[in-house]
């Protein structure tokens, strides 16, 4: 078994934008409607948004392969980039997802360590996320890794407000 997590550059884009959207669809299809699914989609996964987010100089996507294959991404944003506005001292993980064949191998665990390397090389004090208030297995696997929730916010789903729990890791 190999591991690899290699930063994403703009020759990426393509692949970004398909394992996106895989990933999103598995994560919330059974909870949605697939008009709101299609809603957000068409919103927050077009080429032209992902290359926008990975051409500001505060956000960093990773690719994870497992054995050569891509496995799934993560999003992390510091200073201005963060969907929230927070203290200089943070690091926001915007996005981990791992494709569902690939989950249960430890890859989640894997992006969230580089992402505390990231925020400690970066002199951060806290990293953040936000998690769907009924995404279960998220909730627990951040709560195992010391995560705690700490406030929340409302995230659209289309039409469809819903509760994202802010959770966060003191370094």
């Amino acid at each position: 078994m190999t591991i690899k997590i290699e930063a994403c550059s703009q020759n990426d884009l393509q692949a970004l934008q398909e394992i996106s959207v895989e990933t999103f669809i598995e994560t919330f299809q059974a909870q949605n409607t697939p008009e709101n699914i299609q809603a957000y989609l068409e919103n927050a996964y077009t080429l032209g948004k992902l290359q926008k987010e990975m051409e500001h100089n505060n956000s960093e996507f990773f690719f994870i392969y497992y054995n050569d294959q891509l496995a799934g991404y993560m999003k992390v944003n510091t200073d201005d980039a963060q969907s929230e506005e927070v203290d200089a001292d943070s690091l926001e993980i915007e996005r981990i997802y791992i494709r569902s064949g690939f989950q249960r191998k430890g890859l989640g665990k894997f992006l969230m360590n580089r992402a505390i390397t990231i925020a400690k090389d970066k002199k951060k004090q806290k990293v953040w996320l936000g998690v769907w208030e009924y995404n279960r297995q998220a909730l627990a696997f951040y709560g195992k890794n010391g995560f705690v929730q700490t406030g929340s916010h409302s995230f659209y789903m289309g039409d469809d407000e819903q509760t994202d729990y802010i959770m966060t890791k003191i370094l």
